[in-house]
């Protein structure tokens, strides 16, 4: 009786889980697998750590879930960290292996760590299961992906549809008594300190499927807060403002699918609007990043971007470290970029405006920002990220210049400041009128030293109009 391995690596899930069900269909005897692969516990070009505190322990939840759940069903998880193709050799050369399942990636690192792995010479069975649209039912090659992202959706929405959810095991082979299934580490194992998740966060997320499937639950038919989703995706302040499955998407606890279905079963149920499509829209925004990922390789990853287009970046230190710290004397910048410190959590809102600040208003090199993210965001997915700053600075795909007016965003989306008050209570005595550009406020309160907030790095001309 042949054994086979299923390699977990961003599909922690027993859901729609093609690599899984194929293995159950085709072998007897099957183990479950998963590398804390050590690669992603590194350093970025710039330095930081590549996986942050918050997302470590959010990834260790997620994988104890995995392990749960596997065993409710009959099974268990053998538990790796270090180098994920040396632990597989070291595995198979005690248990014969016939062949391994597994979800592909796309991006550098994580094919680095493929190649490896098929270096073993184990016959590899390669599912393809991160996006809402698989890469065959593409209504063009990769290659010919289209720049601008309203083409691309118009071509998936009215030739491509998205294939039904895998069906989720109700029973799974025992794992033999006589494998070691090792233990699951702590933060501290990877030289991390832990962080708890600061009490005034929007949502203080924990890893796993059980809680992916339960936020959907929560959002869209508890509360039914899916059919708002559009007037508030914007938001700031709460759990509901969106639906925050991006922290579950990121390393597979829930999939595009299920929650593109749970979409349609919501429409069905309940009511169909354009919040609801809106939701489908965004994870098609996801896809798009994902395939021009696919199209562009290692590009999106260098300073000139995709468009390949020449820009003078600063890599100011002191400047930066101010942004990283919310530290810049702009308070609507300062204080997304202390909610990102201490929860590991940013709005869709805030993202795009401090990605702006730094590139456009400081003019740093835009990659520091994104290996920063990847640092701190729990819910970090590589091509998004890249996407998203890519697109911010001008190098990805976009034809039209991004350029948010930090001011002007600030009272649009935080109009009486409060949001800004809750991560700067240094600035809780100012109001609604200078609260967003408190260097105007010509009382005893700015420039004091029992103020501790800092003058505004820069102020450009074209605020001035919005004080």
């Amino acid at each position: 009786m042949s054994t086979v391995i299923v390699w977990f690596r961003k599909e922690l899930r027993i859901h729609d889980n093609e690599a899984l069900v194929k293995a159950l269909k085709q072998h007897e005897a099957i183990i479950p697998f998963y590398c804390f692969e050590e690669t992603e516990f590194g350093t970025t070009k710039f330095g930081f750590e590549k996986t942050g505190a918050f997302r470590a322990q959010f990834l260790i939840e997620s994988v104890q879930n995995l392990k749960d759940n596997l065993q409710k069903l009959g099974s268990d998880l053998v538990v790796r960290k270090g180098n994920t193709a040396e632990q597989i050799a070291r595995f198979t050369a005690e248990v014969e292996v016939s062949k391994i399942y597994a979800f592909k990636d796309i991006h550098k690192e994580e094919v680095a760590v493929q190649d490896k792995v098929e270096q073993l010479n184990i016959l590899i069975d390669y599912s393809f299961g991160s996006a809402l649209y698989h890469v065959k039912d593409l209504p063009h090659p990769i290659e010919d992906t289209p720049q601008v992202f309203t083409q691309f959706r118009k071509g998936v929405e009215k030739k491509s549809s998205v294939r039904a959810i895998f069906q989720t095991p109700e029973k799974l082979p025992t794992v033999g008594p006589n494998i070691d299934l090792g233990t699951i580490p702590k933060v501290e194992d990877f030289g991390l300190i832990e962080q708890p998740i600061d009490e005034r966060a929007a949502i203080m997320a924990k890893g796993g499927e059980d809680e992916a499937l339960k936020r959907l639950q929560h959002y869209f038919f508890e509360t039914e807060e899916l059919s708002y989703y559009k007037q508030k995706r914007n938001g700031l302040i709460g759990s509901n403002y969106s639906s925050k499955l991006s922290l579950w998407l990121w390393n597979g606890c829930i999939s595009p699918r299920q929650i593109y279905w749970g979409v349609k079963r919501y429409e069905k149920e309940v009511k169909s609007n354009q919040s609801t499509y809106w939701l489908i829209f965004e994870l098609i925004w996801r896809d798009y990043f994902k395939f021009i990922s696919l199209k562009y390789g290692n590009k999106i990853f260098c300073q000139k971007g995709i468009k390949n287009k020449v820009y003078k970046w600063s890599v100011d230190q002191k400047k930066f470290g101010q942004w990283a710290r919310g530290r810049t004397g702009v308070p609507f910048v300062d204080a997304n970029m202390r909610e990102l410190n201490q929860t590991g959590f940013m709005s869709n809102r805030g993202r795009q405006n401090v990605a702006s600040f730094l590139t456009n208003e400081l003019e740093i090199d835009w990659r520091m920002g994104a290996e920063y993210f990847e640092s701190k965001l729990i819910d970090y997915d590589v091509a998004s990220n890249y996407g998203n700053w890519m697109y911010n600075a001008g190098v990805g795909n976009d034809p039209r210049d991004r350029y948010f007016n930090i001011i002007l965003q600030a009272k649009r989306y935080d109009e009486k400041g409060k949001f800004v008050k809750i991560w700067l209570p240094e600035l809780a005595k100012f109001g609604a009128d200078t609260v967003h550009h408190p260097w105007t406020k010509q009382e005893d309160l700015f420039g004091k030293p029992e103020l501790d907030y800092p003058a505004p790095l820069v102020e450009p001309e074209y605020w001035k109009k919005h004080y």
